[in-house]
C-alpha cells in the first residue's frame, strides 16, 4: 500500500462502519446486515465482522463487541441469559441424542439445518414443563411427543411426497419392537423414483430418546435414563425393483437385548425409503431422493 491507498482504505472503512451502525441501530430496520456487491469476504474490518451463515445464501455483517464471558456467567443483569443458555443446552443435547440414535442414516436423510430444527422442537417441549423454575425446566419428550410426530428429516424432501403407498407402523406393548407393514403396491404409481434408480429399500428405524432433567447437584442437564438413551435398531426390506409390483412387505425392528422401557423414555418410530442403482451385482445408494420421517412415538 502507498500512503494514499492507506488513507483511502481507512476512509472507506470509516464510512462503511458508520453506514452499518446506522442501519443496525435504526428502529425501522430489524434485519441483520447483509453484504451485497462484487466484493465478498469474511473476517473483521475495523469494528465490523463479516461472516457466512450455514444454510443461508450471501454474506452477513455485524458489529464487534458485546458482554464478556465473565459478565454473562456472573452479572445479575444476565440471569435470564444464563437460564436460557442452560435450557438451550438441554434442548441441544436432547436433539443430539435423536441424531446419535439414528446416526447411520443422517448423511443420506437429513438436511443441513435438521440439527437446528430439532433443537427448536425440543425447546417447544422444554417450555411446556411448568413444574420447574426457569433455567431448570425439563425436556419431557415422554409427555409431549406430538411435537416430534411427522417430522421430516429433510424439509426439502418429504417422505409422503416420495412414498405414498398405504402402510402401518405398530409397536408391541413393551415398546421394544415395531413392525412396518406395507400391502402390495406398484412403485411406479406410489413412489417418486429418481431418474436412474433401479431399486429401493424401505426402512423401519426404532430408536430411544430419554427425557432430559436438571441435576441440581452437578448443575447440568442429564438424560433421565442414560442406559436406554440412544439405543436403536434399523431394519430394511430387501433391494426391490422400482418397475415391478412389490409384494406385501413386513419389516420388524427390535431393540438390542429386548430392554424394559420405562416412563422416562420414548420410542421413536421412523420410516424411510432409500434409492439405489444396480451395477452388476452391486447396489449403489443415491445421494439424493431418499426420505425419512418420524411416523409414530410409542
Amino acid at each position: 500500500f502507498t500512503l494514499f491507498n492507506y488513507l483511502i482504505y481507512n476512509v472507506l472503512c470509516f464510512i462503511f462502519t458508520m453506514i452499518l451502525k446506522f442501519f443496525i441501530n435504526s428502529k425501522s430496520s430489524k434485519k441483520m446486515a447483509k453484504q451485497k456487491g462484487h466484493i465478498k469476504y469474511v473476517g473483521t474490518l475495523g469494528e465490523v465482522r463479516h461472516f457466512k451463515i450455514k444454510g443461508n445464501e450471501g454474506y452477513f455483517a455485524g458489529l464487534k463487541g458485546g458482554p464478556t464471558g465473565e459478565q454473562i456467567k456472573t452479572a445479575p443483569g444476565f440471569i435470564r441469559t444464563r437460564e436460557n443458555m442452560s435450557e438451550f443446552g438441554a434442548c441441544a443435547n436432547a436433539g443430539k441424542s435423536v441424531r446419535v440414535g439414528l446416526s447411520s442414516l443422517m448423511k443420506q436423510m437429513a438436511d443441513n439445518q435438521f440439527t437446528g430444527r430439532l433443537t427448536a422442537i425440543m425447546k417447544k417441549i422444554n417450555i411446556e414443563d411448568g413444574s420447574e423454575a426457569r433455567g431448570q425446566r425439563a425436556v419431557l419428550i415422554s409427555l409431549q411427543p406430538q411435537y416430534l410426530k411427522g417430522l421430516d428429516f429433510n424439509r426439502n424432501i418429504s417422505f409422503n411426497g416420495v412414498f405414498n403407498a398405504p402402510y402401518t407402523l405398530e409397536a408391541t406393548v413393551d415398546r421394544n419392537e415395531s413392525t412396518l407393514t406395507v400391502p402390495e403396491f406398484n412403485p411406479l404409481n406410489f413412489m417418486s423414483v429418481p431418474s436412474g434408480a433401479t431399486h429401493f429399500r424401505l426402512l423401519n428405524a426404532l430408536s430411544v430418546i430419554s427425557d432430559f432433567v436438571f441435576n441440581p447437584t452437578t448443575g447440568a442437564y442429564e438424560p433421565a435414563d442414560s442406559d436406554l438413551n440412544e439405543v436403536s435398531n434399523i431394519a430394511y426390506s430387501d433391494y426391490t425393483p422400482v418397475d415391478v409390483v412389490t409384494p406385501i412387505l413386513t419389516i420388524t425392528a427390535t431393540l438390542p437385548n429386548a430392554p424394559t422401557m420405562n416412563a422416562n423414555v420414548t420410542a421413536i418410530g421412523s420410516v424411510g425409503v432409500e434409492f439405489y442403482q444396480q451395477v452388476g451385482t452391486n447396489f449403489y445408494l443415491f445421494n439424493a431422493g431418499n426420505a425419512m420421517k418420524i411416523q409414530e412415538l410409542f
